[in-house]
């Protein structure tokens, strides 16, 4: 790609109910602007020497006027292609043959449904992910014929000053399961998987809190969610934070180190997985930073569609389970854009 593109646009829908939309052309650079507003955005398994995007004009408009300015679209008329489960068994077979190992105590592979849209308006797209409410977060980046738009529930973090927001994020099941969900010991574990590793890495930062774990209702699934914050003892910039806390073990390795990071990045190749998909994605705003963990989304090139989604594997972890819960994963996303 270019320095800069001129047919960009990109929004992130903040906790307070803000958006913070941005326009091209947009150029790249290795930090945000001290007094201005910047998107930042890198592929999940690589860190960029320019990831800051700095558009050539921004606004802060509330959710309601986001929808006014990009209406949801009908249902999209899209041809897919069968899932391949054959790919996902042999990897995940090869997945619990590392955890007896001992190489990995907990890793997340992606698979990807890919579909053709003829006649693919991306504003309507966009729009239909612009319409969802919180606990979602919308967001989205286009540039050209390509680009990536999605509600994600999970925040990777939001600072403002030395206050530090993050969670952790993990376990799923159907909503009209949650009852015996909130006591599901698989589920349980692979959640405390994630909310410690989080303690651990932000414990040196400065005074943590941690909240009890509490079950997060989207509709159609649920997760388990515990709310961490930190008092830092020191500001910090924004991409050290990032990188310290990309990827967390609900979408990353544990533990995590360049060998488990490297056969993960190999597993989500082999199924095909965007590179973009559970990548951070955030916005500078003036000294406050916000970043999601870009899930729940789509990716467009053309007419080419890809709905991405990951499953925890931990020791106890049944291929079965976890081929219903990707897709459970791919229908809320493909609910959110009038697809199923």
């Amino acid at each position: 790609m270019s320095e800069a593109s001129s047919d960009c646009m990109a929004w992130l829908a903040r906790d307070d109910g803000s958006v913070v939309m941005g326009r091209g052309p947009m150029s790249r650079s290795s930090e945000p602007p001290a007094d201005g507003v910047a998107f930042y955005l890198r592929p999940f398994q690589q860190i960029e020497d320019k990831p800051w995007r700095i558009p050539l004009e921004y606004e802060i408009i509330s959710l309601d006027e986001l929808s006014k300015r990009l209406p949801a679209g009908p249902a999209l008329e899209c041809r897919w292609e069968t899932m391949d489960t054959v790919a996902f068994s042999e990897v995940f077979q090869e997945i619990n043959d590392a955890i007896r190992q001992g190489l990995f105590e907990k890793t997340v592979p992606v698979v990807t449904e890919t579909g053709t849209c003829k006649h693919l308006n991306t504003r309507e797209l966009m729009g239909s992910m612009a319409a969802c409410r919180s606990p979602l977060r919308s967001y989205a980046y286009c540039e050209g014929r390509q680009g990536f738009a999605g509600a994600t529930p999970e925040l990777l973090l939001a600072m403002d000053g030395r206050m530090l927001q993050t969670m952790a994020l993990a376990g799923t099941a159907r909503s009209e399961d949650r009852a015996i969900f909130g006591v599901d010991e698989k589920e349980i574990r692979e959640h405390e998987y994630v909310a410690q590793t989080l303690e651990a890495k932000l414990l040196d930062l400065g005074s943590l809190e941690r909240d009890q774990r509490e079950i997060m209702d989207l509709g159609s699934i649920c997760h388990f969610l515990t709310r961490i914050r930190v008092h830092l003892g020191r500001e910090i910039p924004p991409a050290t934070l990032l990188d310290r806390l990309h990827p967390t073990p609900a979408l990353g390795p544990l533990p995590r180190t360049s060998k488990t990071m490297h056969q993960l990045i190999k597993w989500r190749e082999r199924l095909g997985c965007p590179p973009g998909f559970g990548a951070p994605f955030g916005v500078w705003d003036h000294g406050r930073f916000d970043a999601v963990v870009a899930i729940r989304g789509v990716w467009w090139h053309g007419e080419h569609i890809k709905i991405p989604a990951g499953c925890g594997v931990i020791e106890a972890s049944r291929m079965v389970n976890e081929w219903r819960e990707l897709r459970l994963k791919r229908e809320a996303v493909k609910r959110s854009i009038h697809c199923l």
